[in-house]
């Protein structure tokens, strides 16, 4: 039964009406990334890009 704005004064009637919830932000509904989404999910080694890119820098950068 749908409570009506002026059901707010009673007390509750139920134990889950009386029961306390805690919330948390700590929840996590959905990972920010899946394990298809990594380098290991599609077979490849999980590697750095930085020696490749230190070995093609161009040679005035000294």
């Amino acid at each position: 039964m749908p409570r009506r704005s002026d059901d707010l004064h009673l007390a509750p009637s139920s134990a889950d009406d009386r029961r306390e919830v805690a919330f948390t932000d700590d929840l996590v509904v959905l990972p920010d990334q899946t394990g298809d989404d990594t380098d290991a999910g599609w077979g490849e080694r999980r590697a750095g890009n930085d020696d490749r890119l230190l070995a093609d820098r161009p040679p005035h950068w000294g």
